[in-house]
């Protein structure tokens, strides 16, 4: 039996005899249908082609850079510098051989250097899109409602490169979707950057994590010299413990039975001076105490005091280890996990960027960072607190630095 709306209706003797204009009507009708599927679709394949045009594949779209940070810091001019070298080596910019201050954290001859010189196609550093804290909480909250306003309103700003945590944090937000790469921070998820080591957790959001780093860290140094007490200096706030690593190096003293001595300080300071001077106190005041120091990412760590913040430490005869890394093992601190001038990491953060200039979203490149795991040593710090590095710790080190430099204004 015929399934109902499958059979045709008799057809009557008045029908029979059809009229053309139904067919007329029908054939219109076709045509008109035709057509405008013909302009839909030449609408959606406009829309794609503009969307495609706007998307980071376009060669010749010229990305619009901001850089922020909290305030000035060594470790920030490095891993700029090592990422500006990365972005020439990539093909991003022209001139990468941006000169690095010396005597000085500051970043701003670096940006004013970039701006006039970088070159290139692919990226432009903007001359005003320049921001730094100086560490100052109030110019922190302006600065950021500055760059919130300027991306919603004027919409200048392409790509944003943010230095330290105080920058993560304030730009990895969901108050914007401009990409955001967050740079130079001892731990993205702890600090709330991101939300794991695996995702970002917002589409326009990317950060550098080395996950188990201060761990590491931690362990080579007790394995070398069997401390049991080891002396810790930083801010005890929630940033403050979060860009110090300081929930890194509790977890590592728990498990291999350290005693964590802390000093707690002031050290985020718009005055570096007195923020050197809160870090050198506590320095001090370890040194009497401790077996051992671990000297942490702050801005007290200063790379032309290094030397005068080290001789309570030399007058102990304990041995000292940079988290920061290799960059203060030359100025003088005994030991640090071995990092070949920041290039490394710097051309891990241009490869982020050329991905996404590319067409990649920031939250799907891969964040995890990972390290050497070779050893910096200065003899001559060895020397001066009586430690002779055994054959197989020789053996081991990828750096080694024989002078402690005289770097004081």
């Amino acid at each position: 039996m015929p399934l109902p709306f499958l059979s045709k209706p008799p057809v009557s003797v008045a029908t029979s005899q059809k009229s053309p204009w139904p067919r007329l009507f029908g054939f219109a009708a076709v045509l008109l249908l035709s057509a405008t599927c013909i302009l839909m679709t030449g609408y959606f394949a406009r829309a794609w082609a503009e969307q495609s045009a706007d998307a980071s594949s376009n060669p010749h779209k010229k990305w619009r850079v901001a850089y922020v940070e909290g305030g000035p810091y060594t470790d920030y001019q490095q891993i700029f510098a090592g990422t500006v070298r990365g972005l020439a080596k990539l093909g991003l910019i022209e001139n990468g051989d941006v000169p690095v201050p010396e005597n000085s954290e500051s970043t701003q001859e670096m940006w004013t250097w970039l701006c006039a010189n970088a070159g290139g196609g692919r990226m432009e550093f903007l001359p005003d899109g320049y921001y730094s804290s100086n560490w100052d909480e109030k110019l922190r909250v302006s600065n950021k409602a500055d760059i919130m306003r300027r991306i919603h309103e004027r919409g200048d700003v392409d790509i944003i490169l943010a230095f330290g945590t105080w920058a993560g944090q304030d730009m990895a937000t969901d108050e914007h979707s401009v990409p955001t790469f967050s740079m130079s921070v001892t731990d993205a998820v702890d600090a709330g950057i991101v939300a794991s080591a695996e995702d970002s957790g917002l589409d326009h959001v990317h950060a550098q994590v080395e996950p188990g780093r201060y761990e590491r860290q931690v362990a080579i140094f007790h394995d070398v010299f069997k401390f049991r007490r080891m002396g810790v200096v930083y801010e005890d706030t929630p940033d403050g413990r979060s860009s110090s690593g300081i929930p890194a190096v509790e977890k590592a003293a728990r498990e291999l039975g350290i005693e964590l001595v802390p000093c707690t300080t002031t050290l985020n300071l718009p005055d570096l001076d007195q923020s050197f001077e809160n870090l050198r106190s506590c320095v001090e005041s370890l040194s009497t105490r401790c077996d051992a120091i671990y000297l942490t990412v702050n801005t007290g760590m200063q790379g032309h005091r290094i030397r005068e913040l080290l001789q309570p430490i030399i007058a102990a005869g304990i041995p000292s280890f940079s988290q920061s890394g290799p960059g203060e093992t030359k100025l003088g601190v005994l030991m640090s996990l071995a990092q070949t001038d920041f290039d490394d990491v710097g051309l891990f953060e241009a490869n982020a960027v050329a991905k996404v200039l590319d067409g990649a979203k920031p939250r799907d490149v891969n964040q995890i960072f990972e390290g050497p795991l070779g050893l910096a040593i200065n003899l001559k710090m060895a020397m001066l607190i009586g430690w002779n590095p055994p054959f197989e710790i020789l053996a081991a080190v990828d750096e080694i630095h024989q002078q402690i430099p005289d770097l004081a204004r």
